[in-house]
């Protein structure tokens, strides 16, 4: 898959690349994809744990934006450092750019406030850090990523283990779940009913998984989707402690609970094989015992790839 001639912004709206070696080697994986590159993150600059100072990274976004040369702006990473963002980011502006902004983490915190102030779809998707800066770059989140962004529809199938069955039309939405609940009660997150929302995270223990759920069933969210797609959730520990309470169990409790059909089996999250997701597009998913497939529509795209 190439991408003749797309103008690709990189930008540091969260952590540092902490690897110039492997970041090097993402400006050429991308440049070797046929991108025009055009580079905002200086790792001279990088401020604490973050891509910059506040204002640098706003900067960042900001210039991205208003670059005619830019189609694409690619999130360097995640981490943290969004949140610190939102009450300066000119999101009307961002919007009215046309930009496809991509990246998943903590990135969600971007993509909701997207939503929330404007309605405008941006993408949860790769990022620089590890999708690009990886020696062995995942064909089939490349593939995922431009099939997507060149659109104006696309496809996604899973094989899962026991769904329920459900055919659902609603606006796509979600990410990260600590970055959804961290939103809860602010002007940065969209009220979506009908919607259909997907959510992942890592090094999270199953229990608060479940706790992160509950809060956003509490607060009402859960009960106005038609379904909640469960993407990967690794890299935690269970211990002896937990006495048999593990994710099959943390499920067993919501899907008793929260009354709206939770779905595993997504492909997304941190981990090397993901999909792309436009947030905020209209979104027709069915699903049964054995296989999940979303079809997105209704989202801006790109018109200039060589497919």
């Amino acid at each position: 898959m190439q991408a003749h001639n797309v103008g690709v912004a990189i930008v540091a709206p969260g952590g540092y690349a902490p690897d110039e070696i492997g970041l090097a080697r993402a400006i050429a994986a991308l440049q070797a994809q046929g991108c025009k590159l055009r580079n905002y993150y200086d790792p001279a600059l990088k401020h604490q744990r973050f891509g910059g100072t506040d204002q640098a990274r706003v900067t960042q976004l900001h210039a991205a934006a208003d670059d005619p040369e830019v189609q694409v702006v690619l999130a360097l990473r995640g981490g943290y450092g969004i949140s610190r963002l939102l009450p300066t980011l000119d999101f009307k502006r961002l919007a009215a750019s046309g930009k496809l902004f991509v990246g998943h983490s903590d990135m969600t915190a971007f993509h909701m406030a997207m939503l929330a102030q404007t309605g405008a779809v941006s993408f949860a998707g790769p990022m620089i850090c590890d999708d690009f800066t990886r020696e062995d770059v995942s064909d089939f989140t490349m593939r995922h990523f431009w099939d997507c962004l060149a659109g104006p529809t696309h496809t996604i199938t899973a094989q899962t283990v026991d769904n329920p069955a459900l055919h659902a039309e609603g606006k796509l939405w979600g990410g990260n779940l600590a970055m959804l609940t961290h939103l809860v009660g602010t002007p940065y997150m969209p009220q979506i009913d009908g919607g259909i929302l997907f959510i992942e995270d890592i090094n999270e223990h199953p229990y608060r998984i479940e706790r992160m759920l509950l809060q956003l069933h509490y607060a009402g969210i859960l009960a106005r989707q038609q379904a909640v797609l469960l993407g990967d959730f690794s890299s935690y520990r269970l211990t002896d402690y937990d006495n048999g309470y593990d994710v099959e169990a943390m499920l067993a409790y919501l899907r008793a609970t929260v009354g709206v059909p939770l779905l595993t089996g997504l492909p997304f999250g941190h981990i090397r094989d993901k999909v792309t997701l436009a947030v905020g597009c209209h979104a027709a998913l069915t699903s049964d015992r054995h296989s999940m497939r979303i079809t997105m529509s209704g989202y801006p795209a790109l018109t200039s790839l060589d497919r």
